[in-house]
C-alpha cells in the first residue's frame, strides 16, 4: 500500500511538471529572472499569484507579449495590479502583466479613448479575438510601479483561460532562465497541541523546537516530550541566484514513521482560495511576531487545493502504545534543491506544570453556524464560514464603542456591523461612518444608512465606533506656479490627500473640458500628460475637484500658459 501511494505521488508530481508547454512562451522582459516574488509566496491575506521580475529599480522597460494571441482584458486601477494587461493565447492559457507604466501605442489609444468616454482613470475593458491581436515578442507595454506595487517591477502570471486558475509560471520554461543552486532555508520549527488535553514539554501551548544542522546538510530537531495529539509548523523560504528576497518554496512534504503524511505543493490554485493563507499559517503568531509559520496539519477541513493530506491530516498521536514517533520534513524549491529536517516525538506521562487556562466567554462562536450578537443599539451578524475555527469571542458595547474580540483571529468572510444612528440629524448622518480603530490606526468602512441604522461590511475583528468626517480633502503642491509657461513640459501634477474617510473621486478640467488625471495613491500624486491633446494654445484654465468618501469636497483653480509651436517659452507673463 505504501509503495502504491509513493508511486502515485511520484506520477502526479511528474505529470504536474510536464503537462505545461515549456518552449511555447518567451520571457516578457529582456532581463535575467531574479525574482523579488515567486508563485504561492505567503502574503497578507493572499498567496502571491505570479512571478515578480526585478527591473533594477527602473520603470519604462519594454514588456513583450510572451506568445501570439489577442488582448482579452485591460484593467486600469489605482490599486491592485495598477495598469494591467491580459493576453489570451490559442493554446488555452492567458498571460497577465501587472504594475505597468504605459501600454504600447495601439493599445494605449483604445484605453485612452475609453477613459475619456467614461471620464474615469479607473477602467476595465474586455475584447474578443481579433480586436487587438499581438504577435509573440511584440512590444505591448512598459514596466512600471503602478497600483499596489512596493517598488518598480513586473508582475507576470499564467492562467488557465477557461477556469481562470493561476498556474506557477516556472512550469512554462522560466525555470530555465532562473538560476537556483541553493536549498530552501529553515528559520524555525514549532509544535502545536491539537486537543485541549495535549501536553507538550509540560505545557499546553505551542512551542518552538530547537534544531541543529548536521555535516551532511540535513537538520536534526531536538526530541520533544508529548502526551496527546500534536501537529508541526515550519518557517521557511527560498532564495535564488541574483535575488536578495526571501521567496516562497515550491513544496513541503512530511513523513510520519516513514509514511507520507502531508503535502503542500504550489502548482496551481484559484483566486477563491487565496485568503485561506490565513488558515495555512499560524495567524496569531504572525500577528504578534511578523513571522509566518506554515501549519503542516489540518485541524478543521478547509477548501485549499494546495494541501494534500492523508487520513491523519498531518496529526501525530503520541500515547503509551505509540511512545516514539519519528517525523521528517522535506522542503523543496522548483529546481529540486531540498532541505530535510528529521526529529522524534516521545511519549511522557509527566504531569503538566505549565498550563495556560483557556479563555472562555459568554459568546461561543460555532464557525459552521450563523452567529448574531446585539447590545445597546449595536448588532453584529456573522455568517457561517466567517472563521476557520470555533472560539470564545469577547463581545461588549461600552460608551457607544463596540469591542469585538481582537484582530489576532483571522476572518475569512465579510460580516456586518450595525449601529443605531437614529439620534443623528440628517446633516450629521451623511458625514457619519463606522470606523475601526486600534491605537493611532483609524480605518474607514463604507457605511450605508437605512431606517435610522448605519451598517458596514467588515473583514477584521477589533474596536468599532461611529465617527464623522467634516474635513474636506487637500489639494496641494502643484508642479508649477500660477501663470507659468509650461511649453517644454510633458505633464503637470498635484498632490491630493484626505485624513479620514479617504479619497472618493477626483476630476479635472482644462478650459471646461474634462481631462484624464493619473493617480498614484502611494505618492498621493495626480498628473496629466499633455500628449492627450486637450491643452489650448496660450492661456489654460485648470480646475481640480476632489471629493472624499462622505461627500466633503475641495476645489482648486489656477492657470498656466503653453504654446505648441516648439517655442521654448518659460518666462512668466
Amino acid at each position: 500500500m505504501r509503495l502504491r501511494y509513493i508511486l502515485l505521488l511520484v506520477t502526479a508530481c511528474a505529470f504536474a511538471q510536464n503537462q505545461y508547454p515549456e518552449d511555447y512562451f518567451q520571457s516578457p522582459l529582456d532581463l535575467p529572472v531574479h525574482p523579488s516574488g515567486t508563485f504561492g509566496e505567503l502574503r497578507s491575506n493572499h498567496f502571491h499569484a505570479g512571478l515578480d521580475y526585478r527591473t533594477n529599480q527602473r520603470t519604462g522597460l519594454p514588456v513583450h507579449a510572451a506568445a501570439s494571441g489577442y488582448v482579452s482584458r485591460i484593467k486600469v486601477s489605482s490599486y491592485g495590479y495598477g495598469t494591467a494587461l491580459y493576453i489570451d493565447h490559442p493554446n488555452g492559457y492567458t498571460t497577465v502583466y501587472g504594475h505597468l507604466s504605459a501600454y504600447a501605442p495601439k493599445i494605449d489609444d483604445v484605453v485612452r479613448a475609453a477613459q475619456y468616454k467614461n471620464q474615469s482613470f479607473d477602467i476595465e475593458l474586455f475584447f474578443r479575438a481579433g480586436e487587438i491581436p499581438v504577435e509573440k515578442g511584440e512590444l505591448v507595454a512598459l514596466s512600471g510601479n503602478t497600483g499596489g506595487s512596493g517598488g518598480p517591477h513586473l508582475h507576470f502570471e499564467y492562467r488557465d483561460t477557461k477556469t481562470s486558475k493561476i498556474i506557477n509560471p516556472l512550469h512554462f520554461g522560466l525555470r530555465k532562465l532562473m538560476k537556483d543552486n541553493s536549498a530552501p532555508n529553515l528559520y524555525g520549527l514549532r509544535v502545536y497541541p491539537l486537543t485541549d488535553e495535549t501536553v507538550i514539554n509540560g505545557g499546553n501551548e505551542p512551542i518552538g523546537i530547537k534544531y541543529r544542522r548536521l555535516s551532511d546538510g540535513t537538520y536534526l530537531a531536538n526530541t520533544i516530550k508529548v502526551n496527546g495529539k500534536v501537529g508541526l509548523g515550519i518557517n521557511t523560504a527560498d532564495r535564488s541566484q541574483g535575488s536578495t528576497s526571501r521567496n516562497g518554496v515550491y513544496k513541503i512534504e512530511t513523513y510520519h514513521n516513514n509514511e507520507p503524511d502531508f503535502n503542500l505543493t504550489f502548482d496551481t490554485f484559484s483566486f477563491s482560495e487565496t485568503r485561506y493563507v490565513n488558515n495555512l499559517i499560524d495567524y496569531s503568531y504572525y500577528h504578534n511576531n511578523r513571522q509566518r509559520y506554515q501549519k503542516l496539519f489540518v485541524q478543521t477541513p478547509y477548501s485549499l487545493s494546495l494541501v494534500k493530506a492523508n487520513t491523519s491530516d498531518g496529526a501525530i498521536m503520541v500515547t503509551p502504545e505509540n511512545n516514539v514517533q519519528e517525523y521528517k520534513i522535506e522542503v523543496s524549491d522548483f529546481h529540486g534543491n531540498k532541505t530535510v529536517i528529521k526529529g522524534k516525538i516521545e511519549y511522557s506521562d509527566a504531569p503538566a506544570t505549565n498550563i495556560t487556562p483557556k479563555p472562555t466567554t459568554s459568546y461561543f462562536v460555532d464557525a459552521s453556524e450563523d452567529n448574531n450578537y446585539a447590545k445597546d443599539g449595536v448588532s453584529v451578524y456573522i455568517p457561517a464560514g466567517t472563521f476557520y475555527e470555533d472560539f470564545y469571542m469577547d463581545f461588549d458595547v461600552k460608551d457607544s464603542v463596540l469591542y469585538l474580540h481582537d484582530d489576532e483571529v483571522p476572518v475569512h468572510k465579510y460580516f456586518t456591523v450595525t449601529f443605531d444612528a437614529s439620534h443623528l440629524s440628517p446633516e450629521v448622518a451623511e458625514k457619519t461612518f463606522i470606523e475601526g480603530f486600534s491605537g493611532n490606526r483609524r480605518n474607514y468602512h463604507n457605511s450605508t444608512l437605512k431606517n435610522g441604522k448605519l451598517t458596514a461590511r467588515v473583514r477584521s475583528l477589533g474596536k468599532f465606533k461611529l465617527d464623522q468626517d467634516t474635513t474636506p480633502p487637500k489639494i496641494y503642491s502643484p508642479s508649477f506656479t500660477e501663470g507659468k509657461w509650461l511649453s517644454t513640459k510633458d505633464s503637470f501634477s498635484l498632490k491630493i490627500s484626505d485624513d479620514l474617510s479617504g479619497i472618493g473621486t477626483y476630476n479635472a478640467w482644462l478650459n471646461g473640458k474634462w481631462i484624464l488625471m493619473h493617480y498614484d495613491y502611494k505618492t498621493r500624486v495626480i498628473f496629466h500628460n499633455f500628449s492627450d491633446g486637450i491643452v489650448d494654445e496660450g492661456k489654460n484654465e485648470l480646475k481640480v475637484v476632489v471629493t472624499d468618501n462622505v461627500g466633503n469636497s475641495t476645489t482648486f483653480e489656477t492657470h498656466f500658459f503653453r504654446t505648441q509651436n516648439n517655442a521654448p517659452v518659460e518666462s512668466n507673463k
